[in-house]
C-alpha cells in the first residue's frame, strides 16, 4: 500500500507541476502566446486552458473532491494530451514535440490506475 501512495503520489506531482504550477507561472510570457498562435488557437484560448488545467489539477491533488470530479479531471487531461498530439503533429509534422504531450498522458494513466488501486470502492 505505501508503495502504491508514493506511485500515485509521484505520478499526481508531475501532473500538477507540469499541467498546473509551469502553465499558470508562464502563460502569459511572449513564448507562451507564440506557441498558442503557432498552433492556430486565439489568445483567449490558452487563457481558457490555463484556468481549466489549474482547476483540473486541484481536483487531482485535493483528498476531499468528490470521485466524480476527479474522474472528469482526468478525462479532461487526457483530451487535452490528445488533442496537443494532434494539433503539434498537424502544425509540424512528426517530430519529438509531437509525442511529448503522449510521455505526459503516460505519466497521468499511470496516477489514474494507481488513484483506483488506492480507493477501490470509494464513490
Amino acid at each position: 500500500m505505501k508503495k502504491d501512495k508514493i506511485i500515485f503520489w509521484t505520478a499526481t506531482t508531475i501532473i500538477a507541476l507540469f499541467e498546473g504550477v509551469m502553465p499558470a507561472l508562464t502563460s502569459q510570457t511572449e513564448l507562451a502566446k507564440e506557441g498558442i498562435r503557432h498552433l492556430g488557437y486565439p489568445e483567449y484560448f490558452g487563457n481558457a486552458l490555463v484556468v481549466f488545467k489549474v482547476l483540473g489539477v486541484l481536483a487531482l491533488i485535493i483528498p476531499q473532491v468528490p470521485r466524480r470530479i476527479k474522474e472528469w479531471a482526468y478525462a479532461g487531461f487526457a483530451f487535452d494530451f490528445i488533442f496537443a498530439t494532434i494539433s503539434h503533429g498537424a502544425v509540424d509534422g512528426i517530430n519529438g514535440q509531437t509525442f511529448f504531450p503522449l510521455v505526459v498522458f503516460g505519466i497521468l494513466a499511470v496516477s489514474y490506475i494507481y488513484y483506483h488501486k488506492l480507493n477501490p470502492n470509494k464513490i
